[in-house]
């Protein structure tokens, strides 16, 4: 089979159930919402839909994906520029080239600018508000638009900053009639309501296709889950307790992001006094490392690409990291603090168990207060797992 081959050709022996269920959609030419686990392998499906459909002789557009942060279009531009070297390593490609620009709010409109007039590329991948100010002043045209990818599709609906730019995207700059559409993410709430919202507003044409991979088990089966009650003085002890008898291969710490009282009141963000707390008391030998928004471009970049060195780390984050990063060797997740939503757990949970063919085990463990309880035990219901109770020794 055809997609079969491109799996191949990329290094990608075995497809995933995604996979197996959605390229014979799409390569059929309907439009697709792709709903499955983070770590499905989402990405490259619709990265193989792409390169089926353009044609890199002509200099235009013809392949948008849409993502909510820099951290996931970087990692989405690695993994097409790989493609796009695999597709030109036949004979009959030698004269063939794929380009793939990453728009990705880095300030360097100018060179944009300047490479989008001189030889549009193939295939853009972008932030909504990037793309949007390239739209706005006609430097970007989508008239040779035919693949558009919405990745993170909820995050970007449920997003006040975004949304608006996100449907003048669908229905003004680009026609769903001229086009073939594809929305993303691991949790899709009320997926019918959005299958009939898709076709309604004309974000997709009628023959969408909701692709539902584990719908049962939401979170892979290697996956388990912890929790830990302590009072909030003794948080930072426990999490250096876990650490000290887990030995993570590699662990990402979430903490909750700054309130704006906190900032306003000159208070160090949470996130801060994680990180301080493990340079003066952690004597392991993994990497401390930072991210969260408030870093500027370099530095966020600069703390992924030591994150992806091949060294153990523990990296303290926000949810910046929660949506779609790959850290295949990350094994065990701590939430410092609980996340807002059962559906945030989701994703910070799928930051590991990222390779899908691993028998090994995962973990992620929740550091709660007493009245906190009942929330992890919604998110258990919502979401359909057991979490297990530890009890933990401190020092002092």
């Amino acid at each position: 089979m055809r997609w079969r081959f491109r799996l191949e050709e990329a290094g990608y022996l075995v497809p995933t159930d995604v996979q197996k269920e959605a390229l014979p959609v799409l390569f059929s030419g309907n439009d697709c919402i792709l709903h499955a686990q983070t770590g499905s392998g989402k990405t490259l499906t619709y990265l193989l839909l792409i390169y089926s459909q353009i044609n890199p002789k002509k200099s235009a557009v013809q392949a948008l994906i849409v993502v909510p942060t820099r951290e996931l279009g970087m990692q989405i531009t690695k993994v097409a520029r790989m493609l796009a070297a695999a597709r030109q390593m036949g004979p009959e490609l030698e004269q063939k080239s794929y380009t793939v620009m990453a728009l990705l709010d880095g300030g360097m409109l100018r060179r944009h600018k300047s490479w989008l007039k001189a030889e549009p590329p193939a295939i853009v991948v972008a932030t909504i508000g990037s793309l949007s100010q390239l739209l706005e002043k006609q430097i970007l045209k989508l008239d040779s638009l035919r693949v558009l990818v919405v990745d993170e599709v909820d995050f970007l609906f449920k997003s006040s900053k975004q949304v608006s730019s996100l449907r003048k995207l669908l229905t003004s700059y680009s026609s769903c009639n001229n086009r073939q559409t594809v929305f993303a993410s691991a949790s899709i709430l009320q997926h019918r309501r959005f299958r009939h919202d898709c076709i309604q507003q004309k974000w997709t044409k009628g023959d969408v296709v909701h692709v539902h991979v584990n719908r049962i088990m939401p979170m892979p089966a290697c996956l388990y889950h912890r929790f830990v009650i302590c009072g909030r003085k003794a948080k930072h002890q426990v999490l250096l307790s876990l650490l000290q008898s887990d030995l993570p291969e590699s662990g990402i710490i979430f903490v909750g992001e700054q309130s704006e009282k906190s900032k306003k009141s000159g208070q160090a963000p949470s996130t801060t006094a994680v990180i301080d707390f493990l340079r003066a008391s952690y004597e392991g030998s993994l990497d401390i490392l930072l991210l969260e928004e408030d870093m500027n471009f370099n530095s966020r970049a600069a703390s992924l690409t030591d994150v992806r060195k091949g060294d153990g780390y523990l990296l303290v984050s926000t949810d910046i990291v929660a949506r779609g990063i790959d850290l295949p060797e990350t094994t065990h997740i701590y939430n410092f603090d609980l996340p807002k939503t059962a559906i945030d757990y989701l994703h910070r949970a799928g930051r590991t168990c990222r390779k899908p063919f691993s028998d090994k085990k995962y973990y992620v463990t929740n550091i709660i207060l007493s009245e906190e309880r009942f929330v992890l035990q919604r998110f258990e219901n919502e979401l359909m797992f057991h979490c297990e109770e530890l009890t933990i020794e401190t020092q002092g």
